[in-house]
């Protein structure tokens, strides 16, 4: 299979952001407070053609139902994202909450979008999330949480749209992750070129030339007909319209179901314990980590990321080697590196590790306890 799939598969991927924060920190590895107890244990894997996902579970289940997502958000209206510049996005100071005002404008801008939380919950955001709409589809930037009663806040994304700038629908739902090595650029990173390279020249758009030695999978007959899918149904590259077509979603449809099967097969049963998160390898190779302070939290996202994970390998050569439990406990350590940490004082505090290939991004919640939301664990492709 040619690159042509990938780059026709996700040709439009966008910026990451940085999230004004109040407090940059460097300090040692030593385990920050809210680091989940070590209680995580692997499950057997899950493997379907070149794709293996080793569910994990704990015993301790935290309650996370204080927490709104950006889906939910979007779909109650609680949440509004708007383009930077447009009506509508400040807070009027006569106290009646969550009325909006017209904001000055200051013109649109393809990396940043701006973002009210009109709910009585904290806002989680996950670098990777899709908001579809405006003038271009974005992608959320980095994982953060936005507080209740804030003022409309400047959110960095990256464009997943290429050729379409001009009015479009209002930002109305979340329903997709980008897959993981466009994520990977977005979360580490943070550079709109180098998302942008990810999708046209990355390492996975390599991968799929070098081809020739792995198993023909879905993807590689279906290439062609996805090009024709960007002239007749997405001619500005929409990464959520060729992911919704009908020739990207049949190529996945059976994928996601077979693994869906199975995943539950594995998972059922189990006393005392909830699945919090998955390991997930390519291959041999195990790639990536999603996991969550709660089983509840885990399956709100757990069909966008199962999606995003299949759609990763089909764009990736299909080798059949099983990667092995041991390289899949190595992404539940911590890691040994420099800690970055930006803080949001008695809102949120997000934290990152590099060690060789390796990185971790970590997000706690600091109100009403130190809790670690979200765990990303990633061997970088480049």
């Amino acid at each position: 299979m040619d690159r042509s799939f990938f780059t026709s598969l996700v040709a439009s991927l966008l910026g990451l952001s940085s999230t004004g924060v109040l407090g940059l920190a460097f300090s040692t590895s030593d385990p920050p407070p809210g680091k989940p107890p070590a209680d995580w244990r692997l499950l057997d894997p899950v493997t379907y053609q070149n794709l293996t996902i080793f569910p994990v579970v704990a015993a301790n289940n935290y309650d996370t139902s204080a927490f709104l997502t950006l889906d939910e958000g979007l779909a109650t209206g609680e949440v509004v994202v708007r383009e930077q510049g447009s009506q509508g996005m400040a807070r009027n100071r006569d106290g009646r909450d969550g009325i909006l005002r017209p904001a000055d404008s200051n013109g649109a801008s393809v990396n940043q979008l701006v973002l009210i939380n009109r709910g009585k919950r904290p806002l989680l955001l996950l670098a990777g999330e899709l908001v579809s709409g405006g003038k271009q589809d974005r992608i959320i930037g980095k994982d953060r949480l936005v507080p209740v009663g804030a003022d409309p806040l400047p959110l960095d994304v990256f464009c997943v749209e290429h050729g379409r700038w001009s009015a479009g629908a209002a930002f109305t739902d979340a329903k997709t992750i980008v897959h993981p090595s466009v994520r990977e650029q977005a979360a580490l990173e943070r550079d709109q070129g180098k998302v942008w390279s990810a999708v046209r020249s990355g390492t996975t758009a390599e991968a799929i030339g070098q081809m020739s030695a792995a198993v023909p999978s879905p993807a590689v007959l279906a290439a062609p007909a996805i090009s024709r899918t960007i002239e007749e149904d997405a001619p500005t590259e929409s990464y959520q319209k060729i992911y919704e077509s009908r020739t990207v979603s049949h190529s996945a449809d059976t994928y996601v179901e077979e693994i869906e099967r199975r995943f539950s097969r594995v998972t059922s049963g189990l006393k005392g314990e909830r699945v919090v998160g998955v390991v997930v390898a390519y291959g041999h190779e195990v790639a990536w980590s999603d996991i969550f302070a709660s089983g509840d939290l885990f399956h709100t996202y757990w069909n966008k990321l199962l999606r995003s994970y299949v759609v990763e390998a089909l764009a990736r050569p299909g080798y059949r080697q099983a990667a092995s439990r041991d390289d899949a406990e190595e992404f539940l350590r911590r890691l040994n590196g420099r800690v970055v940490e930006e803080t949001e004082p008695g809102v949120y505090r997000w934290r990152q590790i590099n060690e060789g290939r390796l990185s971790l991004i970590e997000l706690d919640a600091l109100d009403p306890k130190i809790l670690t939301l979200h765990r990303l664990f990633i061997r970088r492709t480049s």
